[in-house]
């Protein structure tokens, strides 16, 4: 019995790690957010304008997809600090960071976005996208209140993919393809 039961486990934590419907060389599924969307910093203000993930090509781009919530933001933390000190050019690299507001702790979804309009005040070169509804979680079957990161090529291509929390060795061998890719 105990067998059967560790059987079990293991196979339901495989499928839980393996959840998402992305896959490595093939193209980043397309999803439009007309709620909120991209976040713009024009003289001095904050805009939103429609967005489309079709959009994510023509550079190497790091997607780091996170519930509107501190403890998924937190999660992959050490990619993104990995990230900043790489210094990648611009010319050939961004990171997009696309925010799930639908997975805000209630009544915060306005700290989340005045974070994310913070965040591009100090990246304005990086590109922020706040999901209302959680269509980009939806659509990728990410994992709820978690984080991903999806590695793109210029084409849109997915190079690499990881729902959840990166451990040192993931990291480095996302900075590898990248720079390996720019």
């Amino acid at each position: 019995m105990k067998k059967i039961l560790t059987v079990i486990a293991l196979s339901l934590t495989s499928f839980v790690a393996l959840s998402h419907s992305l896959t490595v060389g093939e193209n980043l599924p397309q999803v439009t957010i007309t709620d909120k969307g991209f976040v713009d910093l024009v003289e001095g203000d904050f805009e939103y304008r429609q967005w489309t993930s079709a959009e994510l090509q023509n550079k190497i781009i790091l997607i780091q997809h996170i519930a509107g919530r501190t403890s998924a933001k937190e999660l992959n933390e050490p990619m993104i600090d990995a990230i900043i000190a790489a210094d990648f050019p611009f010319e050939k690299y961004n990171t997009a960071t696309l925010v799930n507001l639908d997975e805000s702790i209630w009544g915060t979804g306005a700290i989340v976005a005045s974070q994310v309009k913070s965040n591009k005040e100090e990246f304005p070169d990086a590109i922020f996208v706040l999901d209302s509804e959680g269509d980009m979680r939806k659509t990728w079957a990410l994992t709820e209140k978690s984080s991903a990161i999806i590695l793109l090529d210029q084409a849109g291509k997915i190079l690499f993919v990881k729902d959840g929390e990166m451990n040192p060795t993931e990291i480095n061998t996302v900075i590898g393809i990248i720079n390996a890719n720019i």
